[in-house]
């Protein structure tokens, strides 16, 4: 039979307050609504970001297929310069001046062709561009969403941490007001019966279990002695004995 003084009986139920709402913190912390938020947006990124790749190397893709595109009809253009430097300076002969002006002719067209490649190479980068900013657009805010949801989880965990410590220095020094064997016997009933080791009987109820005793068990709860612990025959909890 395990006994203590009636007075750390009752410290217990002070005692269990502090650690239950050491519970409830830590419960608020697992659940804070920010990091289901934050997991949402962490897979909305992840979702994006397959998009975002693909419309990057789109875009990068058409970047280089437009410089090649203008640089080939930048050499069309300075060949066709050249030629018609020759054809200016009046210094061929009327064989090589025909075969300069055909080749002027024949760049022309070749020229018309090319920039009709490089207008085209344009309109798809302009479109795969417009394409990219929206979705940048859209992961930025993303981002942006996600960096104000940590900073609201960092600030409610350090209140939360803040809360925890005042109450942990609190729950040291309540405990240290009680016999030790009975904390002892009620940290391991804790553990065991999450996170309630004991419970006022009131009105003939475990306020632990909240299931009423039997008139048996009742009986010898209220008739047992002042010193004894007693313990619920329904969950097993200490039972502390209270003026009703």
């Amino acid at each position: 039979m395990t006994t203590a003084a009636p007075e750390d009986q009752l410290r217990l139920l002070s005692l269990q307050a502090l650690d239950t709402r050491a519970q409830q913190l830590a419960h608020t912390r697992r659940t804070h609504p920010s990091l289901a938020r934050i997991a949402e947006l962490d897979k909305r990124i992840a979702d994006l970001r397959g998009s975002l790749v693909d419309s990057r190397t789109a875009v990068s893709d058409l970047e280089r297929e437009l410089a090649k595109s203008e640089a080939d009809v930048a050499q069309v253009v300075a060949r066709a310069a050249k030629d018609q430097q020759r054809i200016d300076a009046g210094a061929l002969g009327a064989k090589d001046a025909l075969a300069v002006t055909e080749e002027l002719a024949s760049l022309g067209r070749r020229q018309s062709a090319l920039e009709e490649v490089q207008l085209d190479v344009m309109e798809r980068l302009e479109a795969h561009q417009e394409a990219l900013d929206k979705v940048e657009a859209a992961h930025q805010e993303l981002v942006d969403a996600k960096s104000a949801a940590e900073a609201e989880r960092d600030a409610a965990f350090a209140d939360l941490g803040a809360q925890a410590a005042a109450l942990a220095a609190e729950r040291i020094e309540a405990a240290g007001g009680i016999d030790a064997a009975l904390v002892t016997l009620y940290d391991r009933l804790r553990a065991r019966l999450g996170g309630t080791g004991a419970a006022a009987l009131r009105g003939g109820r475990c306020e632990g279990c909240g299931l009423e005793l039997n008139p048996g068990d009742l009986a010898a709860a209220r008739s047992a002695a002042a010193d004894e612990v007693v313990r619920c025959e329904e969950c097993g909890r200490i039972l502390v004995r209270v003026t009703e």
